[in-house]
């Protein structure tokens, strides 16, 4: 993996006031990258896009608006492509199918759209989600040649988001840039206030005093820091601009499958962290249906890519509860971050900090 690459290189990164995405354009931005970013104003304060301070020219705006994402694509003139502007909860698309459903599959039709035709164009990585597949509650690990599926409209549409991006490829990128979806599970880390989501959840509950109200605590989820999927990105975008005959098209990353713990598990240890709060009691109420376990397969990523996670679960939720306490004792955030992202990179991880 050659850092330099991303030197001077210049990158669209939609959803980048997001969780995800703004480790994503802080890490690029470390990386001597010129990164553009197309996304809606940020959902939380806090919020890990203001404190980061990635130095980013920031287009706000709805992916749902194909003039103003092909406005955003001819101005920045992108060589790479992270799409990662979402509607990302699972619970919300019940509350709000439409919207999920035109963000998640029109938004990325018309990201690709926008796409054509772009002349230094040398790769598009759209990430989706571990729910992309047909989950028949076996709990064996699912690999990128199973059937897509989805039965909740979040899962549904990225799913659907899948087929498009192949449509796409198939119909308007042939013998172009690689067009190319990535898959990965439940991310966790530092400074992630998304509602309805398991750490922010026990963040409230910690300033609240309460306990967290859990809807299914023995459900499995392969959870893993933020900063391992972010470097399979880095790692696949890469190799699909500088060996895009030898890339899949699609790649999952995913924690080791052995060693994944139950959402009261995950409860439970960030608790230990904090003196053994919130802790969480069973949510009595009726809820909607959630797979019981889900796991990823990421042989594909190591044979491809050679990826792997370095951090494993205690050290993810190790590096979480660090941030969030720097967090609470008014630390400056930004060198936090980028502090975190130097580690990583020291770790092995292929992408330097």
């Amino acid at each position: 993996m050659n850092g330099e690459f991303w030197r001077g290189r210049r990158v669209l990164v939609t959803g980048h006031t997001g969780f995800k995405g703004a480790w994503l354009g802080l890490w690029l931005d470390r990386l001597g990258a010129e990164v553009e970013g197309l996304a809606l104003a940020p959902k939380t304060e806090p919020c890990l896009w203001t404190l980061a301070g990635a130095n980013i020219r920031s287009t706000v705006g709805d992916i749902r608006d194909p003039r103003l994402v092909r406005a955003t694509v001819e101005q920045c003139r992108p060589q790479i492509v992270f799409h990662l502007a979402a509607q990302a909860l699972v619970r919300e698309s019940y509350r709000d199918p439409l919207d999920t459903y035109g963000t998640n599959v029109l938004g990325t039709a018309n990201l690709l759209e926008a796409c054509r035709g772009v002349e230094d164009l040398r790769a598009v990585l759209v990430v989706t989600s571990d729910k992309v597949y047909e989950n028949d509650g076996a709990g064996r690990a699912f690999e990128e040649t199973d059937r897509l599926g989805g039965h909740d409209p979040y899962s549904s549409s990225k799913a659907c988001t899948e087929l498009v991006t192949a449509s796409y490829r198939d119909s308007f990128f042939r013998g172009g840039p690689p067009i190319a979806t990535a898959r990965a599970g439940n991310v966790i880390g530092g400074g992630d206030w998304s509602p309805e989501r398991l750490i922010p959840d026990c963040l409230r509950a910690l300033d609240a005093g309460d306990p967290v109200s859990l809807r299914y605590p023995q459900a499995v989820r392969p959870w893993q820091h933020v900063l391992d999927p972010l470097a399979g990105y880095l790692r696949f975008a890469e190799a699909l601009a500088c060996r895009p005959g030898a890339m899949p098209r699609t790649v999952n990353f995913g924690p080791d499958t052995a060693a994944l713990p139950t959402v009261a598990g995950l409860v439970d240890a960030f608790s230990a962290c904090f003196g053994g709060k919130p802790g969480w009691v069973r949510d009595p109420s009726p809820q909607p249906p959630e797979a019981v376990a889900l796991r990823l397969s990421s042989a594909l990523a190591a044979r491809s890519l050679a990826w792997r996670p370095r951090l494993d679960f205690d050290a993810a939720l190790s590096w979480t509860a660090e941030w969030h306490r720097a967090m609470r004792a008014g630390e400056d955030m930004a060198r936090v971050s980028r502090q975190q992202i130097r580690r990583y990179g020291e770790l092995g991880g292929g992408i330097a900090g």
